[in-house]
């Protein structure tokens, strides 16, 4: 059973901001984290309710959106998806872009 960190919902952005700061020490992800402000806005835009899973490239388009998790999550997609990225970054710095 998952017993991470358990906290009342935020209810401005300083608690939110905490509490992102916190899950991301307590849960050691080495990832960063993009936080919505309070008015949820980018959660409506992008419908991450139910989970879902975007790759957002260097660009800062979206370059993968998964379907509704947990049975919409395709692994195998988003790991092309990462790798075929990171290709296009490699591939721009050697070209010096």
């Amino acid at each position: 059973m998952f017993r991470g960190p358990i906290m009342e919902d935020p209810v401005t952005l300083g608690e939110r901001l905490t509490a992102a700061s916190k899950c991301l020490k307590d849960l050691n992800l080495p990832i960063p984290a993009v936080i919505d402000r309070m008015d949820n806005k980018v959660n409506l835009a992008y419908g991450g309710w139910p989970d879902r899973l975007y790759l957002v490239g260097k660009d800062g388009k979206i370059t993968y959106a998964g379907g509704q998790g947990p049975f919409g999550f395709k692994p195998d997609e988003i790991d092309a998806a990462i790798r075929a990225e990171l290709k296009k970054i490699k591939k721009a710095k050697v070209q010096g872009l």
